[in-house]
């Protein structure tokens, strides 16, 4: 039997009959799309998403940190790592990731990776969110202004296994929390080899799904 090749994502790209903006938002939008697939069309309405960055901030401990801020939605206070919208058209990632760090974290940080990246939501949402591993911290001795839920934000360092726990254990349900602590375990257990470099292509965020964010 012949050995199947590694499983991948792969871009794909259907004929877009129609695409409208039903609701335009503060931070995103509702779209509606007319899509042709074979004989028919599909209607799919989703979030027009920015995308945005998180990062796992790893002490020379092993321990990461960790915000935790209220979340309307769902209405939850949940810890979280440090995260933040591409909401700049054309904003490198790396370079946001990096501004999230010092404003969450009040931390800088002289070694970057790119640890995991995901769809939050592909059946309704265009989100694509890239995680980046940060090590080599230091703190920034300079004060951010927190505003909104961030202004109400808590602050901890904890060890990556207790992380590994809290996830195992369904106490945190933070999706960049989850698998940016599955993945710096996995990592950590194969030596570290294997991460992607600060700066590799990101196919999530390059794919072609029409406007660029105006914000």
């Amino acid at each position: 039997m012949a050995e199947l090749p590694p499983i991948a994502d792969a871009p794909a790209s259907l004929p877009v009959r129609s695409s409208d903006r039903v609701y335009e938002g503060r931070v995103w939008d509702l779209k509606r799309d007319v899509v042709e697939l074979g004989d028919r069309d599909l209607i799919r309405e989703y979030i027009d998403h920015p995308g945005a960055v998180a990062v796992l901030a790893l002490d020379d401990h092993d321990r990461v940190f960790l915000i935790c801020q209220y979340r309307h939605p769902v209405r939850v206070r949940e810890w979280e790592i440090p995260a933040g919208l591409l909401d700049v058209h054309g904003e490198d990632p790396l370079a946001a990731a990096k501004r999230e760090l010092a404003e969450e974290g009040d931390l800088v940080a002289s070694d970057w990776a790119v640890l995991a990246d995901f769809f939050t939501t592909p059946g309704g949402s265009d989100e694509a969110i890239r995680i980046y591993l940060a090590r080599g911290l230091t703190e920034t001795h300079e004060a951010f202004a927190r505003e909104e839920e961030e202004a109400h934000m808590e602050t901890r360092w904890l060890d990556l296994d207790a992380c590994v726990d809290a996830v195992l254990e369904r106490r945190v349900q933070n999706p960049s929390l989850v698998i940016g602590v599955l993945a710096a375990q996995a990592f950590r257990a194969r030596g570290w080899a294997g991460l992607g470099a600060a700066d590799a292509a990101w196919p999530g965020r390059s794919t072609p799904r029409g406007e660029p964010a105006r914000r």
